[in-house]
């Protein structure tokens, strides 16, 4: 309401919504840290997959890292930035009721989630896992979110968008456009889909997606969050204001063009790869401009660290954004790739980013928000310092211990002696030397847990102690900035909401045009001598059964041009061998040794045996058992829907086999289970996934031998 005819206005901010995005991103941060422990235990002790399905590692890996991006990531943006928003831009949320689809249809979403990935309803495209109909869903709300902010904007009382804002506007366009690129897929059923990209495109567009999912759904919406709460909770402005505009624009600029390095010495052209690491290691600049920025507010104030213990929080983020930024450069560098990718070095360095930065972020964030939305103080600051020093342990270790293990694969893998032969041709040495730092990772892990527990029953005994039917409280605030003139162009740019959306728009459709678009013409980089067959019916129900199993989370299907390689699997990779593949299955970690030369190097009763017990074959193996395979029933009704599918998509099957490819795959199946029978395994085979799983794995590396 207007006072007296001022341009002061009283106002209620919407702090509901930020409390129900604050205690659900404890929720869900509990969920996904025990899953990240079960699936850590699990490669220590493979007996923790207990013959279980739904909590095997191929799928618990993929219900672990959504849980930690999306529901416990997620949910922590969403509580800082509306309740930042509303603050910076002096008004209340656009709309109540938007803002309660928001919640309610994330969490849905989440649950979705939770449901269908241990059912093994997945895509296999890293952190996009999730089947069509979720994905509609997540656009859904995503435009949801979309419209409450962008109309939260337009009706702001200040005219000048702060620095927070801008990372906030960025996020939520890249997000949208990368979300909706990625997951552009013809649906077969209800819960199975084939994308419409195949071989070097969908590793082209997933990795994209995937390394710009960290850029910006882990990376931008917190350096949003660290412009509004580092200042907020040291009481000091950002450092520099004019190195926040550089470190904006050349970071959302930048961050989109590098995807391709997690693609090095793939299949896919030398060009992309080259420009994605040439940006990789641009990144630097713009990735230390934030952490300096945010450090340096502290100038001057470091006894901070001593009074204000949240402050703790924050500076170990920004320290581990600096570590992690580093080293994402470092490991983009071809050579430092070619040791470090596949290998366990990958999943400490994101961890130190997920775990360090986005974690104390958000444990930062969460303590300086809940004594403040609930009007009291915090219950104990002791507690609070447990957490910070358990947790910091905790990562410590996490991350020391999958370095050492990632360098350690990693030299093993390649080590040739003077003769020009492999020093560890046998892959699982490199898997048993490295079991005892896996301890190490799930204690680390556990830590972290234990501090967050800490944290959990803090915040339990905070909200406890708040006064009970406490009023609303409105606030005063002025609208300012609307008569200013000024000759600054960036200080211009910030009073115009849309005219800076559409260039954050622009800066981040520039790289994405210029490195998808050239792929899309997958026939330019194909050799017509090199053309591959397609799977036949069976072999593409064994590979959707080897996708729903997550066999993708532990092998890989690229063999790199790197000597150690070739040596140990076979001649690299080519872009033929994959043209056909909905999705890709070049993978990004090899817990276990690549598939893509496996076929017909052992027999059929060879793979049963692996799959029903892993050690009858390869003694001290950490791969669990899947003896449902050979009780489950195969689909072959659906067979026709796929190949009508695939047809569609280009795939040159012939109307024959789509029409009868149930009976097709019958046939083939029952060749298989004879085969089996006759070497000793039990009858009647020919129905179950095992026998279509053997099909597929029997196929890798054999469909151009017949060109």
């Amino acid at each position: 309401m207007n006072t007296a005819g001022s341009q002061f206005e009283k106002i209620f901010y919407d702090d509901d919504i930020v409390k129900k995005f604050v205690l659900a991103t404890l929720i869900w941060a509990g969920a996904a840290f025990l899953f990240g422990l079960l699936a850590a235990l699990q490669l220590a002790y493979w007996p923790l997959n207990a013959n279980l399905e739904w909590i095997t590692f191929g799928r618990l890996r993929p219900l672990h890292t959504n849980a930690a991006i999306f529901a416990f990531a997620g949910n922590a943006i969403f509580a800082g930035i509306y309740h930042s928003t509303q603050r910076l831009l002096k008004t209340r949320m656009f709309s109540d009721l938007l803002s309660r689809m928001h919640f309610w249809g994330w969490q849905l979403i989440i649950l979705a989630a939770a449901i269908t990935l241990p059912l093994g309803y997945s895509q296999s495209k890293e952190y996009a896992e999730l089947e069509w109909p979720i994905d509609i869903a997540i656009t859904l709300v995503w435009v949801i979110f979309a419209i409450n902010f962008f109309m939260t904007l337009r009706q702001r009382r200040e005219k000048h968008m702060y620095v927070a804002i801008w990372f906030y506007i960025a996020t939520i366009i890249t997000v949208a456009v990368l979300h909706i690129v990625n997951s552009i897929e013809v649906p077969v059923t209800f819960l199975h889909s084939y994308p419409v990209y195949a071989g070097i495109q969908d590793a082209l567009v997933q990795w994209w997606y995937g390394h710009n999912a960290v850029a910006f759904f882990l990376t931008t919406p917190f350096l949003g969050l660290m412009y509004y709460y580092v200042p907020k909770a040291a009481n000091r402005p950002i450092y520099s204001y004019r190195l926040s505009i550089i470190h904006f624009w050349a970071l959302v600029f930048i961050y989109i063009w590098a995807g391709p390095h997690h693609l090095l010495y793939t299949s896919l052209p030398e060009w992309a790869q080259t420009l994605g690491m040439i940006f990789s290691i641009m990144l630097w600049a713009p990735s230390w401009g934030g952490m300096i920025n945010g450090l340096l507010t502290l100038k001057g104030s470091w006894h901070l660290l001593r009074t204000e213990p949240l402050i703790k929080f924050f500076v170990a983020a920004l320290t581990f954004y600096g570590m992690s930024t580093f080293e994402g450069p470092l490991l983009s560098i071809k050579s430092i790739s070619a040791l470090g990718h596949y290998t366990d070095w990958i999943v400490g360095h994101v961890h130190s980013g997920a775990l360090g930065w986005n974690g104390f972020l958000s444990f930062g964030m969460i303590y300086f928000l809940v004594p403040r939305l609930w009007k009291t103080k915090l219950y104990s600051n002791k507690l609070l310092e447990n957490h910070f020093w358990i947790g910091l342990t905790g990562v410590t270790l996490y991350y020391i211990s999958l370095v050492v293990a990632g360098i350690t694969q990693g030299l093993m893998w390649r080590a040739v002696d003077a003769e020009g032969n492999l020093v560890y041709p046998d892959f699982i040495e490199t898997v048993v030397r490295i079991v005892p730092l896996y301890w190490v990772r799930a204690l680390g892990g556990f830590l972290f847990i234990v501090g967050f527990f800490l944290m959990a029953y803090n915040i339990f005994k905070t909200i406890q102690l708040a006064p009970k039917n406490a009023p609303e409280e409105a606030v005063l605030v002025e609208r300012t900035g609307f008569d200013e003139k000024t000759k600054e162009t960036h200080r211009k740019l910030e009073g115009m909401g849309l005219v800076f959306s559409i260039l954050a728009f622009l800066a981040i459709a520039v790289g994405s045009v210029i490195e998808i678009y050239p792929t899309l013409s997958l026939h330019k980089y194909v050799n017509p001598n090199n053309i591959v067959d397609p799977y036949t019916p069976l072999e593409l129900a064994g590979r959707d059964i080897y996708i729903k199993e997550g066999c993708y989370v532990c092998h890989s299907q690229q063999i790199r041009p790197i000597a150690s390689e070739v040596l140990r699997y076979g001649k690299a990779s080519t872009v033929e061998e994959s043209m056909y593949d909905r999705p890709f299955q070049w993978g990004s970690k090899r817990t276990g040794p690549d598939l893509s030369r496996l076929g017909k190097k052992y027999p059929h009763l060879w793979h049963y045996s692996h799959m029903m017990d892993p050690r009858a074959v390869t003694p001290k193996s950490i791969m669990p058992n899947y003896p449902w395979l050979a009780e489950k029933n195969t689909d072959f009704l659906v067979l026709r829907k796929k190949l009508s599918v695939m047809s569609q998509l280009g795939v040159p099957y012939a109307e024959d086999v789509v029409a009868n490819a149930d009976i097709h795959a019958q046939k083939q199946a029952l060749e298989i289970a004879a085969d089996l029978e006759s070497n000793g395994a039990p009858k009647g085979l020919a129905k179950k996934e095992i026998v279509a799983l053997i099909a597929y794995l029997q196929s890798l590396g054999q469909k151009g031998k017949a060109q």
